[in-house]
């Protein structure tokens, strides 16, 4: 499943340069993440990489972006593709 970023986020700025697929932006009050480019680094990464680095513990699974191992590795080959 794609993850998000829960209102709990402090905006320390360091999960969006830890995200290979470039998912995570600023967004009006916090952080964001596009559920169309998160594959929870699957296919860069062993364990998504902001919810690593996350002091807070704000970075859970998005409900509404529930996907399994293998879809999130079929987005991240076609994300590769598209460069």
């Amino acid at each position: 499943m794609a993850l998000m970023i829960t209102d709990e986020c402090i905006n320390c700025d360091v999960c969006e340069p830890e995200c290979p697929n470039s998912a995570i932006s600023a967004g009006d009050e916090i952080y964001v993440i596009d559920p169309n480019r998160c594959t929870e680094c699957v296919g860069h990464y062993d364990e998504p990489q902001c919810v690593a680095v996350c002091p807070v513990d704000c970075i859970p699974g998005d409900p509404d972006h529930v996907e399994s191992k293998d879809q999130l590795q079929l987005k991240y080959e076609k994300l590769m593709a598209q460069g």
